[in-house]
């Protein structure tokens, strides 16, 4: 992985099959389909080799969960360089090159022209204890939209009470194994001494609680692999972005949402509670409202301002020090 790339391999991924762009210097575009399976990762691979003909080929591919994660790892594991990048990412690249085509191959192809042109970062896939908390997370997140999907039901007006009654044993069922799962992802970082002290750091900024905490350990990557705190906000969606155009057009700064949406989601409730018990963030927002903010920005900031104490603590090896984070955050 240490020769400069002069082929990009670009895949889009399905449940079932990879499309692939392979870019050469020359910029010629070679697609190809694969299953997405091992043999059809092993077949991508000695395809590419076979048309780079010996020169460095740098694969990248969107983030798309489960189905994703088996190619990047086959990838990475025989060592060679590969990108799993934010979909938002790469369809914002798309664009502004002016791609109007929406099938599997010219996605492929825009994928292979973002790594081109952008050079993201090499992915390295968490370690299994992280992987372990990741998928237990994201189980427990997908069953208390679940309840939450059943307990939408029982407004319906023509529900019998047969009805209502299965619904609500559903939701109980639901909100059950919830915590179970939650209990898992727990047990997994108590065993893990390094997920442990990592949770005792977070659980240290006030208004961060245990779940919140295990979500941030199952999405955000190593701090390591981050170059800063800047990048871990960008990571989840809440970097600012400013739209001006001329002398008289001039919107508000919004955050772009082009990150990890599960993050920023887990962020949403504890960052109203802390800026009513944080503060830190009391103040942050109380001073931005006061220079003329609407509220809802300025809830936006103290998101941004959230993710950014969390790396802090992980980073610095410390617990909160409010003292420390008002002098940062002013």
């Amino acid at each position: 992985m240490g020769t400069a790339a002069t082929h990009f391999a670009g895949i889009d991924v399905s449940k079932d099959t990879l499309d692939a762009a392979l870019l050469g210097p020359d910029g010629r575009n070679r697609p190809k389909r694969f299953p997405n399976s091992p043999a059809g990762f092993a077949a991508l691979r000695a395809w590419a080799e076979r048309h780079a003909a010996g020169a460095a080929v740098h694969y990248c591919l969107e983030a798309t969960g489960p189905y994703s994660e088996g190619v990047a790892a086959y990838l990475h594991a025989a060592g060679l360089l590969v990108s799993v990048v934010n979909p938002a990412r790469v369809k914002a690249h798309a664009k502004a090159c002016g791609q109007a085509n929406k099938t599997d191959p010219a996605d492929a192809r825009a994928i292979a022209t973002f790594c081109r042109e952008r050079r993201p970062r090499p992915w390295v896939p968490p370690s299994p204890a992280v992987r372990q908390v990741q998928a237990l997370v994201r189980r427990r997140d997908d069953l208390r939209r679940m309840a939450a999907a059943q307990k939408n039901r029982l407004a319906a007006p023509d529900l019998t009470p047969a009805a209502r009654k299965s619904i609500a044993r559903t939701v109980r069922f639901l909100a059950k194994e919830a915590e179970r799962v939650q209990a898992e992802a727990e047990a997994v970082i108590a065993a893990t001494p390094e997920l442990a002290a990592d949770l005792a750091l977070l659980e240290s900024v006030r208004g961060i609680g245990r779940q919140t905490a295990t979500t941030v350990l199952a999405e955000l990557p190593p701090v390591e692999h981050l170059p800063g705190a800047q990048s871990a906000a960008a990571y989840c969606g809440l970097a600012p972005s400013e739209f001006t155009s001329g002398k008289t057009v001039k919107r508000y700064t919004r955050l772009s949402k082009a990150g990890n949406a599960r993050l920023r989601t887990a962020l949403d409730l504890p960052t109203l509670t802390a800026i009513r018990f944080n503060p830190v963030l009391k103040a942050f927002f109380e001073r931005l409202v006061a220079a003329g903010k609407p509220r809802m920005q300025a809830v936006g900031a103290c998101r941004r301002k959230r993710v950014m104490i969390c790396f802090g603590v992980l980073k610095n090896r410390a617990p909160f020090d409010p003292a420390w984070a008002s002098r940062k955050i002013s």
